[in-house]
């Protein structure tokens, strides 16, 4: 084994080990070998990055900055990611098994992010009140909150940080990144982008480690104001109790079990494509993954036997390899995890249609694992109501309208919806009706830095990217002025 690359964590504009240096290891999941040594920090490792930040915000140099000047800063952070999108892609790329032409693409797109709220750092504006009360003047106004804490999970982690970190910069507030310890490089190799744009010190400090103590200490300490935590529903219960300590508010986006709807008019063609695209991508790690897909009952079985066809020729491989189409899952737990669910829902009465097992060409010490579909009967099958995160789709066949809707809704998820039908005003019916914060009509997986990201139930509640993101990131303030030059009432003799 080829000696591990050693990082450090990035506190206060500088790079620094965990306190007594412990480190845990990092895999690569295409080999199954450690390749890299990552801090682990204790909790005054957060205290630290915290109370940074903190100073920051109060008192740094971030404090004084005019908007104009952050978001000038955020535009020089957006244009040096693209010039390191490649190098921070392969990092990725080797840390998660994501494929390489997906994780340098992603890079390069994300910083159209910090572009976007560079352009709308001077734009957050407060109002004047029409008051009644004579000679008085108010207005609001709009201020950071303080110290954010951010969360981030391995999966998508560049894109899901800019959600975060670029509207909690442009107004104003202080970051404090915790990178999921399943792939921690990239974050860490993320935080050159803003040391080179010259963020000032503890503007943005990026901590590593467990849940706990790291974790836990992030999200109850004092000085944290907002906690946006993106990951699963175990940990965001386990964070929402941290917060009662701090009284700091909390947004959680937490994954979903999404629905891809296929109607009987729909393109075929177009429809095949969004179902690949929606939960193969990624090898199905995605928060996002259509991994239930319903398919009308006068074209299922076409539209059955084609995707399976189409699946059976993925071209499963090295993620560094530009003709692979989908690369291994990320963690030995999530393998296991799958392929529990796969044989208890076969024994449920699922059927296995493709797919099932890691593929035999790799070495099981590798974490691949072929795309897998599974007719069920009915969502009693644990693959058609468990989230898998993973390349597995449950398939289930409607009759109408009416019961599509019904299976759609049979989630305690809600996070995101697939429709195809060529008939714009089923589509818009589909859109109302389905529980989910995002509906994608003919299309999938389609986000821009202006559209709103964010779902209901057990999916989590707020929203990340859009305009209204950089209100989440501020406060409301009300100024009264009094403009007579006489004084005001005696207290005591008012009438």
């Amino acid at each position: 084994m080829s000696e591990l690359k050693k990082y450090q964590m990035y506190i206060n504009g500088l790079w620094v080990d965990a306190e007594g240096g412990k480190t845990f290891e990092s895999m690569n999941p295409s080999t199954g070998e450690s390749w890299a040594l990552i801090p682990e920090a204790s909790a005054n490792d957060v205290d630290c990055a915290v109370k940074a930040a903190h100073k920051a915000f109060t008192s740094g140099p971030w404090s004084t900055m005019l908007p104009t000047e952050r978001g000038e800063l955020l535009h020089r952070v957006g244009e040096i990611l693209v010039k390191h999108s490649e190098a921070l892609g392969e990092v990725e790329s080797i840390d998660t098994g994501k494929l390489l032409k997906e994780t340098r693409w992603q890079a390069s797109y994300i910083s159209k992010y910090y572009k976007y709220y560079a352009g709308l750092a001077d734009k957050v504006q407060g109002a004047t009140l029409p008051i009644d009360k004579p000679n008085m003047f108010a207005m609001t106004i709009r201020e950071p909150l303080g110290v954010v804490a951010a969360i981030v999970p391995w999966n998508s982690q560049l894109f899901l940080t800019a959600l975060k970190v670029a509207p909690a910069l442009a107004t104003g507030n202080t970051v404090v990144l915790k990178a999921s310890e399943h792939a921690s490089a990239p974050m860490l190799e993320f935080a050159k982008i803003f040391e080179e744009a010259g963020v000032p010190p503890g503007v943005v400090n990026i901590v590593t480690g467990f849940g706990d103590p790291c974790g836990k200490a992030l999200s109850s300490h004092p000085l944290i104001d907002r906690i946006s935590f993106t990951g699963g529903g175990e940990t965001a219960r386990q964070i929402i109790h941290n917060a009662a300590s701090n009284f700091a508010e909390v947004s959680t986006e937490l994954g979903g079990k999404s629905p891809m709807i296929i109607f009987e008019d729909a393109n075929i063609d177009n429809a095949i494509n969004g179902i690949l695209l929606s939960i193969f991508s990624a090898s199905g790690q995605s928060c996002v993954a259509g991994s239930r897909l319903l398919i009308h009952e006068k074209i299922y079985d076409e539209v059955l036997q084609r995707v399976a066809k189409r699946v059976a020729e993925i071209r499963i491989g090295d993620p560094f390899d530009d003709d692979s189409q989908m690369g291994p899952l990320a963690t030995r737990a999530q393998v296991a995890n799958i392929e529990n669910s796969v044989a208890k829902s076969i024994e449920m009465g699922g059927r296995l249609v493709c797919g099932g097992r890691r593929p035999p060409q790799f070495d099981n010490d590798s974490l691949y694992y072929e795309p897998t579909i599974i007719e069920c009967p009915d969502m009693t099958i644990e693959v058609a109501h468990k989230e898998m995160f993973g390349p597995v789709v449950s398939v289930l066949k409607f009759r109408d309208e009416q019961e599509a809707i019904e299976i759609a809704n049979d989630t305690n998820y809600g996070l995101a919806s697939g429709v195809f039908t060529t008939d714009i005003g089923r589509g818009i019916r589909m859109s109302q009706a389905i529980r989910a914060g995002i509906v994608w009509v003919n299309t999938y997986r389609a986000v821009s830095p202006m559209a709103p990201f964010g779902g209901f139930k057990h999916s989590g509640h707020g929203r990340e990217s859009g305009l209204e993101a950089v209100y989440d990131y501020t406060r409301e303030k009300t100024v009264w002025i009094n403009t007579s030059v006489e004084p005001i009432d005696d207290p005591f003799r008012m009438q």
